[in-house]
């Protein structure tokens, strides 16, 4: 590690200085590396924070000073509400990485070496101004032979070299960091910048991007209104994408949007419904929808731009969304609860008699608003909010949805004030609930619940046995409280498993009787007595029998 240091001595030397003079100096001196980077008096003494600006305000400065590498970083962690305080959230928010465009005699020898090209013979134009850019690459706009006019995003010389080495600095000092700061321990912040890492290293990478476009197209293949670039992969590679140039307006441009005549009501309908058919149909959703990356082509089209963050979520994650928003509906704190203990890790220091008063006072907050007033990214975000406080790891793509949401939420308000998100989001998820009553979803729940537990359930025999010896020797402390918690999480897995075998053959029985009844065109044995009207109330019957069996066991 201090061959690593001295490598990247100066940096090392630019990253105390920057936090030192604004008021981070404690930092350094904990991390112990003054002495290592010979800092001028003046700096070292430096320390004193300025008390007329926030911490999230000074992080802000420390950041921007600190160059792309670290405006990227902060532009991501911008993201993770659940993780880092509103506060300093609204000034990561703030970041910008507009930066002076390199030269067009760079971007002609990268397209020309990387794509094994004459630029001149290969295009009919390209415009040697950028149409924009940033820290990362910039854009410009050319015409094919073909007549296509294309948008190439070309990416800035050395600057993954310059990310790499700022990246493994910042690796060491997250090391550090967490070995001298309790804090730093508790929220695992070298896991944390893993995470910021791979999202960092997946910008550089052009061809990311370019497959995550296609992957979004293939959700609106059969929907004339909504509209994803195409991808020229000939133009194309690891650092330079082109892709097909959408000639509407922005929707930052609200006022261009009426002067033309378009119908603002429609393209808040048209964008709401397309994020949520890529959030709770897909499970795969553009992260970033904010206004500069949203255009309106004629007819009220909406086309999206710029694929480098996105959003995945696992069937699971899906299923436990769709009972949130019931559970919103219905205004219901234990089912927000078990929503969001259902997608979230719930650690041992987790209080849940504290996390559910939480949850009823955020409740609270919502009695009595109806519910097509309410934001669903808002609600969302505070429920992150209390899932923070109370150290209930989320993941990542669901705090990602709760971004998205706040930021399409705002957009579509803009152009139709009186929309309703939650009422837009309500058909979606009953489908969702809907599809999980298929006899098909249900199997594949027993699956997945069978694979997750059976392994607790082999062992726990040999663990007993185990076990008994030692405790009768005394040498084992058994806590009662514990032992029934793990009686009880036994019970609660067994119960899941029962009633999922109980409801998929309740489903099998009843599809059996459909499909012979609808299939038969002959009189049934019993004349014109409805077999499958009276076969379909004794299968409710029996279904009902064993929930209530099931449960009354579990009581016993």
């Amino acid at each position: 590690m201090i061959g690593k240091r001295i490598r990247h001595f100066n940096r090392y030397r630019g990253i105390a200085m920057a936090l030192t003079r604004h008021g981070f100096g404690f930092i350094v001196e904990e991390l112990d590396i003054f002495h290592l980077l010979s800092l001028p008096g003046n700096i070292r003494n430096g320390t004193k924070k300025d008390e007329k600006t926030s911490i999230g305000e000074r992080i802000r400065l420390v950041v921007q000073e600190l160059g792309p590498t670290f405006i990227k970083l902060g532009q991501i962690a911008s993201t993770r509400s659940d993780l880092i305080p509103e506060s300093i959230i609204k000034e990561l928010e703030k970041l910008q990485d507009q930066v002076t465009p390199f030269s067009y005699q760079e971007v002609k020898h990268i397209i020309e070496s990387e794509l094994n090209i004459d630029l001149d013979q290969t295009f009919l134009s390209f415009e040697e101004t950028p149409l924009a850019a940033a820290s990362i690459g910039q854009v410009h706009l050319a015409l094919l032979t073909t007549g296509e006019r294309i948008a190439v995003k070309v990416q800035r010389p050395t600057i993954a070299e310059t990310i790499r080495t700022d990246l493994e600095i910042l690796q060491n000092l997250a090391i550090m960091a967490e070995a001298r700061f309790e804090w730093a321990h508790r929220h695992q912040l070298v896991r944390l910048f893993e995470e910021f890492k791979k999202s960092l290293l997946d910008e550089l990478d052009y061809t990311i991007e370019g497959k995550n476009a296609e992957k979004i197209a293939s959700q609106f293949k059969n929907q004339a209104h909504i509209r994803i670039p195409k991808v020229y992969w000939e133009f194309s590679s690891k650092k330079i994408l082109a892709m097909e140039f959408m000639d509407g307006i922005k929707l930052n441009s609200p006022e261009l949007l009426h002067a033309k005549g378009y119908d603002s009501k429609r393209i808040a309908e048209r964008l709401m419904n397309a994020i949520l058919h890529q959030i709770f149909i897909k499970g795969f959703f553009h992260a970033d929808p904010h206004p500069g990356n949203i255009t309106v082509l004629r007819g009220e089209v909406i086309a999206f731009l710029d694929f480098g963050l996105v959003g995945r979520l696992t069937p699971k994650i899906k299923r436990q969304l769709a009972k949130l928003i019931i559970a919103l509906m219905l205004q219901s704190s234990e089912g927000v609860i078990r929503a969001l203990l259902g997608m979230g890790l719930v650690t041992p220091q987790v209080n849940m008699t504290d996390l559910r008063r939480d949850v009823d006072l955020l409740r609270d907050k919502y009695v009595g608003v109806p519910f097509g007033e309410m934001s669903l990214g808002e609600a969302v975000n505070d429920l992150l909010e209390v899932a923070y406080r109370h150290e209930v790891r989320i993941p990542a793509d669901f705090v990602l949805l709760g971004k998205c949401l706040i930021t399409v939420e705002g957009v579509v308000k803009q152009l139709d004030p009186k929309i309703s998100i939650l009422q837009i989001a309500e058909p979606f998820g009953k489908k969702l609930l809907l599809e999980r009553l298929h006899p098909g979803s249900i199997l594949e729940h027993v699956k997945e619940e069978w694979t997750q537990y059976s392994d607790i359930l082999f062992e726990f025999p040999n663990l007993v046995k185990e076990l008994i010896p030692l405790i009768k020797k005394g040498q084992l402390d058994v806590s009662i409280p514990q032992f029934d918690l793990l009686l009880r999480q036994l019970d609660r897995i067994s119960k899941r498993i029962s009633l999922s075998m109980v409801w998929l053959s309740f489903c099998i029985i009843l599809t059996g009787i459909m499909i012979g009844s609808s299939q038969s065109n002959q009189p049934g044995l019993f004349g014109n007595i409805p077999v499958l009207e009276i076969g379909a109330l004794i299968a409710v019957f029996i279904l009902v029998w064993f929930i209530h069996s099931i449960f009354k066991s579990g009581r016993s």
